[in-house]
C-alpha cells in the first residue's frame, strides 16, 4: 500500500498496485487530451487525489509515467498483430497465407484503435519526439510492428528483402491511417468492411512483387474468412467480400 492504513474511522489506504492503475488511467486520459507538455505532475496528481510524494513514488518524472503509458498501448496493439501473424506461421512461400496475414495485421491495427480511442494518438501522433532515445521509445511498437510485415513478406509470400523492408512501412501506414481515420470519421463500416479494403489495396500492390508463379497467382478472389475476430458480418460480405466498383 501507499501508505500503512489510517487511524479509527478513517478509511483505509488505496493498495499500491490500484494506485498505480488508477494513476495511469488517470496520466493517459490527461496525456490524450492535453498532450505532454501541457500536463504536468501536480494536475495528475490533483486528478488522482494523491499527494506529489506519494506520485512520486511511483514514478520518479513525469517523462517515465508518459513513457509507461505509451509502453501500455504499444504492447496491445503488438500482442494484437502477434496473434494475426501466428495464426499463419513462416515455412514455404505461401502468397494466400500472406494476404490473409496482412488483413489480419490491418485488422489488428482497426480493433486496437476502436479500443483505445484517443489515446492510440499517443503512439502515432506524440508530441515528445525532441529526443532520439525518448522517440525511439514511442515508436518502438511501430517499429515492431513492421519488423513483422517485413518478416511475412519475406518469408511467407518471397518478397525480396530490400523490396519487403520497403514496403512493410508503408502497409503499417496504411492499416494505421484507415484504422485512425475510422475512429474520427465514422461512416458506419464495420471494423471487418475497413480491414477487407484496406488489405485488399495493400495485397494489390504487394503482388507484384511475389516472384515467379506465386505473384502471378497471388489474388485468389474471395477474402479469407478469418478477418474478422469477432464474428461480425457487414455489407460488403459476400462471395467476394469488396463489391466492384
Amino acid at each position: 500500500m501507499d501508505q500503512p492504513p489510517a487511524g479509527r474511522g478513517r478509511p483505509a489506504r488505496m493498495p499500491r498496485a490500484l494506485r498505480r492503475a488508477q494513476v495511469l488511467a488517470i496520466a493517459q486520459e490527461l496525456f490524450t487530451s492535453e498532450g505532454f507538455h501541457h500536463v504536468s505532475m501536480d494536475d495528475i496528481a490533483d486528478r488522482a487525489e494523491v499527494s506529489k510524494p506519494v506520485l512520486y513514488r511511483h514514478f520518479p518524472s513525469k517523462l517515465d509515467l508518459y513513457l509507461t503509458v505509451v509502453d501500455a498501448r504499444g504492447d496491445e496493439l503488438l500482442s494484437a498483430v502477434d496473434a494475426a501473424v501466428a495464426m499463419h506461421p513462416p515455412g514455404e512461400v505461401r502468397p494466400h497465407d500472406a494476404r490473409a496475414i496482412l488483413t489480419g495485421v490491418v485488422r489488428a491495427y482497426v480493433d486496437f484503435v476502436d479500443g483505445a480511442g484517443e489515446s492510440s494518438a499517443l503512439l502515432f501522433e506524440s508530441d515528445v519526439r525532441h529526443d532520439l532515445e525518448v522517440r525511439a521509445r514511442v515508436e518502438r511498437a511501430t517499429e515492431a510492428v513492421t519488423r513483422r510485415l517485413q518478416s511475412v513478406l519475406g518469408e511467407v509470400a518471397g518478397v525480396p528483402a530490400e523490396t519487403a523492408a520497403l514496403l512493410a512501412p508503408s502497409v503499417a501506414a496504411m492499416a494505421q491511417a484507415a484504422a485512425t481515420r475510422r475512429l474520427r470519421s465514422p461512416d458506419g463500416s464495420t471494423a471487418r468492411d475497413t480491414a477487407t479494403l484496406v488489405a485488399r489495396l495493400a495485397w494489390g500492390g504487394v503482388a507484384d512483387f511475389v516472384p515467379g508463379d506465386a505473384g502471378a497467382a497471388a489474388d485468389p478472389g474471395p477474402e479469407p474468412d478469418d478477418v474478422s475476430t469477432q464474428g461480425e458480418r457487414g455489407p460488403l460480405d459476400g462471395p467476394g467480400d469488396v463489391r466492384p466498383a
